[in-house]
């Protein structure tokens, strides 16, 4: 029997921390620009825009993902997408007006887009093929660790230094993604394979006169499924993200940390299962029972009426999700070639945001129209519409090998 290949690489493990740290200087402002916002004199609408401004913006950087990699290559770009999030974090205590701050939200949710497609272009590079869904589930783990220390740590700090200390631990954050990023290097054997593969697809596409469509510099056609179910998630995500801390407050609850704590040590314990799942058995395995995990967490929203019914609805829905978002990236990498990956990866990351922006508007709507528990009921459903999508998908995929 052939022994694994080694998953834990000085890449994956460089790949691993920069993302970490990126995704630090992200969660750390999350409940602190806001703030900010408001001293400098934003209104209501405009301190909203600030989320899905930096969404949009995102998402525009990952549409040119395709063509960036053309002129610069998967590590440079990288790095570009870096410096440019380190720039507009620099310079945010320099603000000194709301459309100032908006126009750095621009400039850093667009770094961050072209960031995130290539961490995780690269780190897919890096992992095995037999271990993707295990590798891609540790990496994630540095979101989970971000999402449940970050704001957090940045309310402390905001605390204890003032604007100035917040932000000069941003900065400090990336530099130390940059710093771990230059030293990232692609060498070795899996390198070698995946150069060879890449160059074999170009002169395979050469010799037959063939020429992408435009659409496919920005969109790859073959992880659609996927995408669209991580569209899905991410609008569930974004309802429970924007409403659950006004939902505990409505209620009496005032410890809502402890809730986004959970969720987080639920999305690191369940990837050592998940992702060696992935593997083993294939992504069904995974992305039924998640699905299910996360309606069970809506459901348990919807009747939270004390601290520790809320906390167990963060366990299942941390469960869920945890297992799902890290499965969903490592599908979207299985069904490509190399060459296409940080194509594939942007057109993943696109659906999820835009279903994480349209959550946060359309289901706002619904509060307002209804009620929070109401909400959290819809999410559910949500998944629901999610196993339907993923059934006819493995139905029709069924019916075409027996055809």
């Amino acid at each position: 029997m052939k022994p694994a290949e080694k998953l834990w690489t000085k890449n994956f493990i460089l790949l691993a921390l920069s993302n970490l740290f990126l995704f630090f200087g992200l969660e750390m402002l999350l409940p602190t620009l806001p703030l900010f916002a408001d001293e400098k004199g934003g209104s209501g609408s405009q301190i909203g825009m600030m989320l899905g401004i930096f969404t949009f913006s995102a998402v525009v950087s990952r549409l040119l993902i395709g063509i960036g990699l053309k002129h610069f290559g998967k590590r440079k770009l990288l790095l570009i997408g870096v410096t440019i999030c380190l720039i507009g974090m620099a310079c945010y205590y320099a603000a000194n007006s709301i459309s100032a701050l908006l126009a750095l939200r621009v400039v850093h949710g667009f770094g961050f887009g072209i960031a995130t497609a290539l961490y995780g272009t690269l780190v897919s590079d890096a992992i095995p093929a037999e271990r993707r869904g295990e590798g891609m589930g540790y990496f994630a783990m540095g979101n989970a660790v971000s999402f449940s220390i970050g704001p957090m740590l940045g309310l402390w700090l905001l605390d204890q230094y003032d604007y100035a200390g917040l932000f000069g631990a941003g900065v400090v954050f990336l530099a130390i993604t940059l710093v771990l990023t230059l030293l990232v290097r692609q060498k070795g054997a899996q390198s070698v394979e995946i150069a060879a593969a890449e160059a074999a697809a170009a002169a395979e596409l050469h010799a037959a006169g063939a020429k992408l469509s435009p659409w496919a510099e920005i969109i790859e056609p073959k992880v659609l499924v996927p995408s669209m179910l991580g569209s899905l998630v991410g609008f569930a995500f974004g309802g429970m993200l924007s409403f659950v801390t006004l939902f505990t407050k409505d209620i009496g609850i005032t410890q809502t940390g402890y809730f986004f704590l959970v969720v987080a040590i639920s999305e690191v314990l369940i990837r050592f299962i998940s992702g060696p799942l992935f593997d083993r058995k294939g992504p069904f395995w995974v992305l039924f029972p998640t699905a299910i995990l996360c309606m069970i967490g809506c459901v348990l929203l919807y009747y939270t009426d004390s601290m520790a019914m809320l906390l167990l609805a963060g366990v299942f829905y941390g469960a869920g999700f945890g297992a799902m978002f890290p499965a969903l990236q490592a599908w979207v990498i299985n069904l490509v070639q190399p060459e296409r990956r940080g194509v594939a990866t942007a057109t993943y990351y696109n659906f999820f945001d835009i279903g994480i922006g349209l959550g946060s508007i359309l289901l706002g709507v619904v509060v307002t129209a209804t009620s929070y528990t109401t909400m959290f009921l819809l999410s559910g459903i949500l998944y629901v519409i999610y196993l339907a999508v993923y059934f006819i998908y493995l139905s029709r995929q069924r019916a075409r090998a027996q055809g």
